[in-house]
């Protein structure tokens, strides 16, 4: 059989059903053989390969599994390479492929001709070139398997045009060995009984739960230790909804512009257990200044990041669910049970945390992101997915939206990519099509993948797409408002197209928002419907997110709390 036959037997033997992409004169001789395979793999044409690339994102954070991209030669590659790199920061499995000239003309220039190995290197797991159409079937088996063996992330196949269309007598491997690659998955049980001595001797413990614990599949192991411990968790961005945020030791995210009581509790700290968590700098500002006084344990599958960021006394290697499950055990063989439960550790927190929601009652209120966002949160089902553009809408929404379970919500943390929202959203959907998917996005990163509006409706994939307008780049614009004497460059869109007419050019619906009280009628509208519908919510330009950490300051300094962080910047800048 021909090599293109070989790569769509080999996404058939890997369980792929749908991949998304856009052909072009590389790559025709894959789409001619998927041609012949419409009834098990649908193949989701995308309008841009960014908005294919995230939609793979979105369809792995969502399912756990690899999503499949494509795209054609040169620019087909280089337009993935945004969302390549996104998955890179969010350690997201994906196999992304892209057509490459025939093997005889690389390095000479040909039209379309890329080094997309040179350009993915930085930004990819592992990549191939296939030159040899007798590899092609043991490398794609590679590029699952090490997409998703330990720590996940994106790999990148070059194919050249010959390649898929030259003949291949071999056969497809059920699964290959990789001697190099062997990744720890069982945590050393000396370091877990230091881990468990240093908690147990702990007054003030404090659990930090990256997005490593969505992706081991931990939520269960996690919430059972921390029954048995009484011990408070803060998560990361990407570690949202790994831990129920409405169970009283649940403070919510931690860092740039997490909550008061998370935050209090990273400064505060005597012995911080960190699991799949890779301290980063939006989580520990000045790290000179993190964790001053206080034992680290940090436990993550990848030994690269421990000690990276910060200073660490007892490392763990393994995997998070693995690790968390020897945690309990060794914690509940030394009698720690219910050491910390009722703890003035714990009370204090409690106590931060309903001063912290006595003034979300209070001060929530208007055409503000926080009301519309609370507003949502309200109306939302635990299993429903969110999926987030980048920016201020962002932020307010891990503020502001409460979640239960892991995978449902999905965001861009580590790239900070805008555009990512709705062609995540539409991965997502694919990937769990009996759950509502909603697109938190602002107006400003909306618009860098809003064509893929056309893509949902092809293809009759429901997302609902919920835009907080206010015509501004409204993060960059509240830096501005702080830290640059409100001298605005560059933020203003004074132009913006009318987002319910835009809708309605790629043939769905669209329902404008001017009031506190359509936000709700308009969303119950959005979920009765059998197809995509955005909502154009119009909110107050001047509505900025709070509490917040300064540039190159430490969590001691964030600024604009209510409860215990309530500085302002300039009191912080004048060291007061």
């Amino acid at each position: 059989m021909k090599g293109s036959e070989v790569i769509v037997k080999c996404l058939q033997q890997q369980g792929v059903q749908d991949i998304f992409g856009i052909t072009g004169g590389a790559v025709i001789p894959l789409y001619d053989a998927l041609y012949d395979h419409q009834d098990t793999i649908r193949n989701i044409i995308c309008r841009h390969e960014q908005g294919a690339a995230h939609m793979a994102a979105g369809f792995a954070r969502a399912s756990g599994k690899p999503g499949v991209c494509v795209g054609t030669s040169g620019p087909g590659g280089s337009n993935m390479i945004t969302g390549i790199m996104d998955a890179f920061m969010d350690s997201t499995p994906m196999v992304a492929m892209a057509g490459q000239v025939p093997v005889s003309f690389i390095g000479k220039d040909a039209f379309q001709e890329t080094d997309m190995i040179g350009l993915t290197m930085p930004i990819t797991k592992h990549n191939f070139q296939v030159r040899d159409p007798e590899k092609l079937a043991e490398t794609l088996v590679k590029a699952f398997k090490l997409s998703t063996e330990g720590r996940p992330g994106p790999i990148y196949i070059d194919l050249p045009k010959d390649v898929q269309n030259a003949t291949v007598k071999g056969s497809i491997p059920k699964d290959v060995t990789i001697p190099s690659y062997r990744p720890r998955v069982k945590p050393n049980l000396y370091q877990i009984k230091k881990a468990v001595t240093a908690l147990l001797k702990a007054e003030r413990p404090l659990i930090i739960a990256g997005g490593g614990c969505i992706i081991a599949g931990a939520k269960d192991a996690l919430a059972a230790f921390v029954n048995a411990s009484h011990i408070p968790v803060n998560t990361t961005t990407m570690g949202k909804g790994i831990f129920n945020e409405a169970h009283p030791l649940a403070l919510g995210v931690m860092g740039m512009h997490g909550t008061e009581e998370a935050n209090y509790a990273a400064v505060h700290t005597d012995c911080m257990l960190a699991i799949g968590c890779r301290f980063s700098d939006r989580i520990t500002g000045d790290t000179s200044l993190f964790a001053q006084g206080a034992i680290v344990i940090h436990a993550d599958i990848d030994p690269s990041e421990i000690g990276k960021n910060v200073r660490v006394d007892i490392p763990v290697v393994g995997d998070a669910a693995e690790t968390i499950k020897l945690l309990t055990q060794v914690f509940l063989e030394e009698k720690g049970k219910d050491k910390h439960k009722g703890s003035a550790w714990v009370k204090a927190l409690e106590e931060l945390r309903q001063i912290g929601e006595s003034h979300k009652a209070r001060d929530v209120k208007g055409m503000t992101q926080s009301n519309m966002i609370t507003q949502l949160g309200r109306f939302l089902k635990q299993e429903d997915i969110v999926t987030t553009g980048v920016g201020q809408h962002q932020m307010f929404g891990e503020h502001y939206l409460r979640r239960t379970l892991p995978r449902t919500w999905i965001t861009s943390g580590g790239a900070g990519t805008m555009g990512y929202g709705l062609p995540a959203a539409i991965g997502a959907k694919v990937a769990v099509p009996d759950r509502e998917v909603y697109d938190l996005d602002g107006d400003g990163s909306f618009q860098m993948t809003s064509q893929e509006l056309a893509t949902a409706k092809q293809f009759g994939i429901k997302v609902t797409p919920v835009l907080m307008n206010n015509q501004y780049l409204g993060m960059v614009k509240q830096w501005l408002d702080l830290f640059q004497e409100r001298r605005h460059s560059g933020i203003h869109f004074s132009v913006n197209p009318d987002f319910v007419k835009l809708a309605e050019a790629y043939h769905l619906s669209g329902i404008s928002v001017t009031r506190e009280s359509e936000l709700v009628p308009a969303l119950q509208q959005a979920r009765k419907a059998d197809e995509t519908v955005l909502i154009d919510v119009h909110v107050d330009p001047e509505d900025n997110i709070f509490p917040m950490l300064p540039p190159g300051k430490g969590l001691q300094h964030i600024i604009g709390g209510k409860a215990y962080f309530t500085k302002t910047w300039d009191e912080v800048r004048q060291g007061k």
